[in-house]
């Protein structure tokens, strides 16, 4: 059987919904940000894991959505790699200390891995322009968080964002492999059921700890309805059409188009290198998800 690299199955380059699904994501860092201003990580994450996953199971009720053991145990690995420990180590990261900087500088290197880890798993092969693009986009991320890097992040923070980026990297491989063909919307209810069972002894631990108020209500519904209903819908659904590494690759534009919506909305400063790095991610993305020039990978 014959798979081909980033993006074979569908137009060369970025596409509306791979452009939608990065607009989406990256509202979530700004209201993640707020949110954890007003709760302990774990129990944010619970509350955001376990609302939206009734809505996908009230949807897969609605639509009489089945699956068998197989994909139902797949879907459950996916949640706590995509989930539990993806977003379990950032938001703990950023209650520890993490800068935005920082959290987006490794988040960063995930399209590198992921690549990496596909290669070395013979499920894709890359062509030079592939990973050229790959470097470029990288390259764009260190130009957009170049200032917002410093030394006072404390090495427990590191350790959890090394597991969320190792989460979110294994993750999309696995999904890629095994768990792309359930219905999404029982395949989501899924995911986010695992991952709100599989972090609620660590909310639970920090005292389940939140402030009543709608400074939390408010980035808490913005962060279920149009982070994990929408944007996690638009990355299944990505996922399912496209290769891993090239879903990848459109991460190397999350830290640029969050320093704009920064901009934009809580009135932080846009340098010109920020700008010389957003387009550099967007030439590097443009390179990586390209359809033509593919080495195709055998296996």
């Amino acid at each position: 059987m014959s798979n081909s690299s980033p993006l074979a199955q569908s137009s060369n380059g970025l596409s509306v919904l791979g452009i939608s699904f990065v607009v989406v994501w990256c509202t979530g860092y700004i209201a993640g940000k707020l949110m954890l201003g007003h709760a302990a990580p774990f129990t944010a994450l619970v509350w955001r894991f376990g609302l939206a996953g009734l809505v996908f199971a009230a949807l897969a009720l609605a639509t009489g959505a089945r699956a068998g053991r197989r994909d139902v145990l797949h879907s459950m690995i996916t949640g706590v790699l995509m989930l539990s420990m993806q977003f379990g180590g950032v938001y703990l990261a950023m209650g520890w200390g993490a800068s935005a900087g920082v959290t987006a500088l490794v988040i960063g290197i995930m399209p590198l891995l992921v690549a990496f880890l596909a290669m070395l798993a013979g499920s894709e092969r890359l062509g030079l322009a592939q990973w050229c693009g790959l470097l470029l986009g990288f390259a764009g991320v260190l130009l957009v968080v170049a200032d917002r890097v410093d030394g006072a992040t404390p090495l427990r923070a590191w350790i959890a964002l090394a597991v969320g980026l190792a989460g979110i990297s294994m993750g999309t491989l696995y999904q890629k492999r095994y768990s792309s063909k359930i219905d999404l919307r029982l395949g989501l209810a899924i995911q986010n059921g695992v991952a709100t069972v599989a972090l609620l002894p660590l909310a639970l631990a920090e005292g389940f700890r939140y402030e009543a108020s709608m400074a939390f209500y408010e980035p808490l519904a913005w962060t279920v309805l149009i982070n994990s209903v929408g944007g996690f819908a638009l990355l299944f659904l990505l996922i399912r059409r496209d290769a891993a590494t090239g879903v990848a690759a459109l991460f190397f534009l999350m830290p640029p188009v969050t320093a704009v919506f920064g901009h934009l909305l809580l009135g932080e400063h846009l340098t010109l290198l920020k700008l010389g790095g957003f387009l550099l991610a967007a030439v590097g993305v443009w390179l990586a998800t390209r359809a033509s020039g593919q080495v195709p990978a055998t296996g």
